[in-house]
């Protein structure tokens, strides 16, 4: 596998893993969001980065090339979306938390990554990254 650097980093997966999934993946969207813990967080947007990769159960893809056969990265950007739509949250590992459970509702999914970043915080970008499998190792 070839190592990146950068935001591409979140795309980068063990090469030992019994199991190569397909993934799909949002890479690099930016939001206007409600968060933060700190007095001069609260009241404003900020724009925050997200990256997610989701791997595909091996059984599923396009047999007939419809849409509906296999998840899509509109699910992924529509997860992010969806849970920034709920109002200000706290911190950026309950936001990663709440994207993941989302993601993984759709059952073809067996693991996601979510990377998360504050851009206008600290020297560059500062967040959190987390992996949540189902049970199957991808």
């Amino acid at each position: 596998m070839n190592k990146t650097t950068g935001a591409a980093t979140i795309m980068q997966m063990s090469e030992t893993d019994p199991v190569q999934c397909d993934r799909i993946f949002v890479r690099d969207l930016v939001l206007d969001c409600e968060l933060g813990v700190y007095a001069e967080e609260k009241g404003i947007t900020q724009k925050v980065g997200f990256s997610i990769v989701a791997a595909v159960s091996p059984d599923v893809g396009s047999r007939t090339d419809e849409i509906a056969e296999v998840p899509s990265y509109d699910d992924l950007t529509n997860a992010v979306k969806s849970v920034m739509a709920e109002g200000h949250i706290n911190l950026v590992e309950t936001i990663a938390e709440r994207i993941a459970a989302r993601i993984l509702e759709d059952r073809r999914i067996v693991s996601v990554r979510v990377r998360i970043e504050k851009l206008e915080r600290g020297p560059a970008a500062v967040g959190v990254e987390i992996v949540r499998p189902r049970g199957s190792s991808c």
